[in-house]
């Protein structure tokens, strides 16, 4: 009989992106994050709406990106929504997975960060484990609350910060889930800027 550890380090890791979009911005940014974890050997990704995404879909993942556009500073009601009736029954059955948020926002200094500091909020609420990237993808462009973009992502910059997001998701769940260490991204050899 094989171990837990052995069981998890044999399969893919299970990432899903969630995501609502009104105009496209948030869903390009939401590709963006699945081809980063992608990117990441024995991963599978789901990327999903929230209008396709399922509590099944949930259950199913080790590592869940959240994304929605700001409305008012904060969460689109429509990804308020699925966490509130969709994921409700799920309380204690997801806890322990791994999550992260990206948001876009209407011009700079739109409320990117609060509406990722919210999304990150409901996740700690059901007990995922959230993190930050200490990473600069370009020079003034980092992702400490997750990934943000005035609008749609319009530069190298902005696009390896999606991408970026989605490879560190992926690469803390083959490290803390399925138990490949060599994944962990404090060994990274990509590019890091502090």
């Amino acid at each position: 009989m094989q171990n837990n550890a052995t069981h998890e380090a044999s399969r893919k890791a299970r990432i899903l992106v969630m995501y609502y979009s009104e105009g496209g911005n948030t869903k390009q940014m939401a590709e963006l994050v699945a081809e980063g974890a992608g990117s990441v050997p024995d991963t599978e990704v789901r990327l999903k709406t929230v209008d396709e995404a399922t509590a099944e879909d949930m259950k199913w993942c080790d590592g869940v990106a959240v994304g929605s556009p700001t409305h008012m500073g904060t969460i689109a009601w429509q990804m308020k929504k699925w966490w509130d009736t969709v994921a409700q029954p799920l309380w204690y059955e997801i806890e322990g997975k791994i999550g992260c948020a990206f948001s876009s926002t209407g011009g700079n200094a739109g409320g990117g960060e609060l509406t990722c500091l919210a999304l990150q909020i409901v996740l700690m609420n059901y007990g995922l484990l959230v993190f930050g990237v200490p990473d600069y993808v370009a020079p003034g462009q980092t992702l400490h609350y997750g990934a943000t973009c005035a609008g749609k992502p319009r530069n190298d910059g902005e696009r390896e910060a999606c991408r970026r997001l989605g490879r560190r998701l992926a690469e803390w769940v083959q490290t803390f889930v399925c138990d490949r260490t060599e994944h962990d991204p404090r060994k990274a050899t990509y590019k890091r800027l502090f």
